[in-house]
């Protein structure tokens, strides 16, 4: 049975990035300017329940990888995410790929859409880096490359669920590759959009491929029935929400900062020493300082970060009497 249309959970104005124009996207597909400007995606706009799901779906994978597709539709130089879906695909700490099972759900849940009279095509590709950033690794270029070369429009979203619980927003990146013979754009440094460093075992392959892709502009947007619905699980979860202690939530990731920011300051002291025995001044000399004090840097943001973390937990232990400073601690909470 069909309920009947509440107007008041639809804005035609607020929602008409969820209108589908099968016509509109399909005459772009033809016209396919991308050939001719290799930048011509600038922004990707993703949808407060695509957004959810995703990031959702990255952090049930912990330390694993996970995978999944999204779709949507092409307007102007913005690809829009409408909606996005988990694959049944096994990762690991380094990798994911999508398998012959994989490719079988595509297709049976793209039917099932259609089915459903949701004709949005898939236009991208979504994959979690717990813990290291959102860039694209060697794997995911070649997955991304090919992609573009037979599946176009086609864009790559990139998801760091341990960042975004830390940092208490989604941590989030969007990306495509440059064609093969196009002159790359200047390459980047080993920092992520958060200025965090990328972990020192994935600085060689961020640095090896950084200059083979292009980050587009991510924005959201949601519709009168999202508002709705985040309002109402917002009603429903509100103390649970203020009560969590991002310290334990995600105590694993700021153990691994801590050990990989103790692994480059040793490094760096070693070559220190070296450049102090052999007396050598100039360019080298200088990027050791730079990279010093990029160093104590992040140590004062890790730092910044637990005192507030214990400050908050302090807070919410005398609003909410839930022990939240003898949990962050590693004590169990008194009895009251």
């Amino acid at each position: 049975m069909e309920l009947p249309p509440n107007p008041g959970l639809v804005d035609v104005q607020r929602d008409a990035l969820y209108a589908y124009d099968a016509e509109a996207h399909k005459a772009v597909v033809n016209a396919r300017p991308w050939t001719t400007d290799h930048k011509y995606f600038k922004t990707v706009r993703i949808s407060s329940v695509a957004m959810i799901k995703m990031v959702m779906h990255a952090r049930s994978g912990g330390n694993l990888e996970v995978m999944g597709m999204m779709q949507g539709y092409i307007e102007g130089s913005t690809m829009v995410i409408t909606d996005a879906y988990r694959l049944p695909v096994e990762g690991t700490e380094t990798r994911v790929n999508a398998q012959d099972e994989a490719n079988e759900y595509m297709v049976e849940y793209l039917r099932l859409c259609r089915e459903e009279n949701r004709h949005e095509n898939v236009i991208g590709w979504y994959h979690s880096h717990p813990g290291y950033g959102c860039w694209l690794s060697g794997i995911d270029v070649g997955t991304q490359s090919l992609q573009q070369q037979f599946n176009e429009p086609f864009v790559a979203v990139v998801i760091d669920p341990d960042r975004t619980v830390s940092q208490n927003k989604v941590e989030i990146g969007a990306f495509r590759t440059i064609p093969e013979g196009v002159k790359p754009p200047v390459a980047t440094n080993a920092t992520t959009g958060d200025g965090q460093s990328v972990p020192l075992n994935k600085v060689e392959d961020f640095g090896a491929h950084s200059h083979r892709y292009y980050a587009l502009d991510v924005e959201h947007f949601k519709s009168t029935l999202d508002s709705k619905l985040l309002e109402t699980l917002w009603n429903k979860y509100w103390v649970q929400t203020l009560a969590q202690n991002p310290l334990l939530t995600n105590r694993d990731y700021t153990s691994s900062q801590m050990v990989d920011l103790g692994s480059r300051i040793s490094k760096a002291s070693k070559t220190i020493e070296m450049l102090s025995t052999t007396g050598q001044k100039g360019p080298k000399s200088d990027a050791v300082d730079q990279n010093v004090e990029k160093l104590l840097g992040e140590v004062k943001q890790i730092a910044a970060k637990e005192r507030s973390g214990l400050m908050a937990a302090e807070v919410k232990g005398k609003v909410f009497g839930c022990g939240c400073r003898a949990q962050a601690q590693g004590a169990q909470p008194e009895n009251p």
